[in-house]
């Protein structure tokens, strides 16, 4: 944290030094002027909440459950964040369980819903703390190394990542606490970074990564000062571990507005660290629109509430890559089938490089990838082999994107759109309109002899 940001928060301490107007000042608004309401909060949150405030502690709702409250949508999380010691609050609730070992959290499990419980942390970077300094060590690139520093709802407002995720909701007297003038930016329709963006981004560039999920998620604007650094400082994401890039790329295009989200990946110059085959081979003009086509379809699902699955979504965003390899290693004289062996190990390889794929998709991924030689090829028995595959309904879900990106001639999808509708009779009728092979000669039989003639 930049120098002047720490005489700042200083400032709020009583006596210290010449009394300063701070940057962040607590404003408490009363219930008659926010639409945060109990009936909007779930019944196991409220019990946590109501607990921890009998038992002497603070305890405040806090983040997305109030962000999105005041935005007039309904939670599917509620945060809490507490005074207490993680220690504290699992004494305190029987059905608990502690998270975590450098920073520990407390889940409070009420059946299918899980209440997440925090002690309020404070600034790792703050010279003022009296915590000992290898408690809060940063990187040559300014990355925060440990952050495991207990603080006040003051400290925890102000040391996280966004105005408008650092809104407290009091249920003792329904007020909302705001530090950083969240709500400001909420009417605003804005995402803002708390602090210096420069310093906030190198302390943990996965939050330029947040700064775009919530910018798609929530349709705001990304505030000057926040978006200003975000293309000169996207290379710090190759710091960040690739098993946490992977479940980060699942939370940018697995909240139901993938499309735009890749977009300002692409506007940001973020796509490259996360996906640097996949930009490669753009930039060499392969092109995106199967990406954008199947992000279209994975938002459509999300909004009717079904799943995505990242091996599916994967294999999307790096066929360019795929692709790019593929056609190169067929021009260098490589037959088609171990050119795309060759080309999958390659492009699967290095991209476990920046964002680790687990096997459990990746090799889900692979097949479907390889199902796309098999689809065309039907005479026989091959169509009943194929459509036994495990991974058959994915592969032809991707051929049908193929074709909707234009990679293909429209024909081969709805000929397997009606071969998996129709029963045994008509099944064979389309076999039987396939006629032989394509490129198979067909076998002739030896000429009859010309016959004698007859005296």
């Amino acid at each position: 944290m930049p120098k002047r940001l720490v005489e700042k928060l200083r400032s709020f301490i009583p006596g210290h030094g010449k009394k300063q107007t701070p940057r962040y000042q607590r404003q408490d608004i009363p219930r008659d002027q926010h639409n945060v309401s109990r009936s909007m909060i779930s019944e196991p949150a409220k019990k946590v909440l109501h607990r921890l405030n009998k038992a002497g502690y603070e305890a405040y709702l806090v983040g997305g459950g109030v962000r999105d409250i005041l935005l007039g949508g309904q939670p599917k999380d509620f945060d809490i964040a507490t005074d207490a010691t993680p220690e504290e609050v699992h004494d305190l609730f029987r059905n608990s369980r502690l998270i975590g070992r450098r920073f520990r959290i407390v889940h409070v499990v009420f059946g299918r819903e899980i209440i997440e419980v925090t002690t309020f942390r404070g600034n790792a970077n703050d010279t003022a703390s009296d915590v000992a300094d290898d408690e809060h060590k940063t990187s040559e690139h300014g990355l925060l190394l440990r952050d495991n520093v207990y603080g006040d709802l003051e400290q925890d407002a102000l040391r996280r990542d966004f105005t408008i995720n650092a809104l407290y909701y009091c249920i003792r007297n329904f007020s909302i606490v705001d530090f950083a003038q969240g709500v400001r930016d909420l009417e605003n329709r804005q995402i803002r970074l708390i602090g210096d963006p420069e310093t906030r981004y190198r302390e943990d560039p996965v939050r330029m990564l947040r700064a775009i999920r919530f910018a798609g998620k929530l349709g705001f604007d990304i505030e000057a000062g926040t978006e200003a650094p975000i293309r000169e400082l996207a290379p710090l994401l190759t710091h960040i571990p690739p098993a946490r890039l992977f479940e980060e790329v699942l939370k940018l295009f697995s909240a139901g507005h993938g499309e735009v989200t890749y977009q300002l990946l692409r506007h940001y110059g973020l796509l490259a660290p996360l996906f640097p085959e996949t930009t490669r081979a753009l930039e060499q003009g392969e092109s995106d629109e199967l990406i954008l086509q199947a992000l279209r379809n994975t938002d459509a699902r999300i909004a009717r509430g079904k799943s995505v699955t990242p091996y599916f979504l994967f294999g999307a965003m790096l066929w360019p890559a795929l692709q790019a390899e593929w056609r190169k290693r067929q021009d260098n004289g490589d037959p088609v089938q171990p050119a795309l062996h060759g080309a999958i190990g390659k492009v699967i390889g290095r991209q476990v490089q920046a964002t680790a794929i687990p096997k459990r998709f990746s090799g889900p991924m692979k097949e479907v990838w390889e199902l796309q030689m098999r689809l065309p090829r039907r005479q026989g028995k091959r169509a009943f082999a194929t459509m036994a595959h495990p991974r058959f309904r994915a592969a032809y879900d991707f051929l049908l994107l193929r074709e909707a990106a234009g990679e293909l001639e429209p024909g081969l999808g709805q000929w397997w759109t009606d071969f998996q509708a129709t029963d045994e009779r008509g099944q064979e009728k389309l076999l039987s309109q396939l006629g032989a092979p394509a490129g198979r000669k067909r076998r002739r039989g030896r000429k009859p002899a010309p016959r004698a003639n007859k005296p």
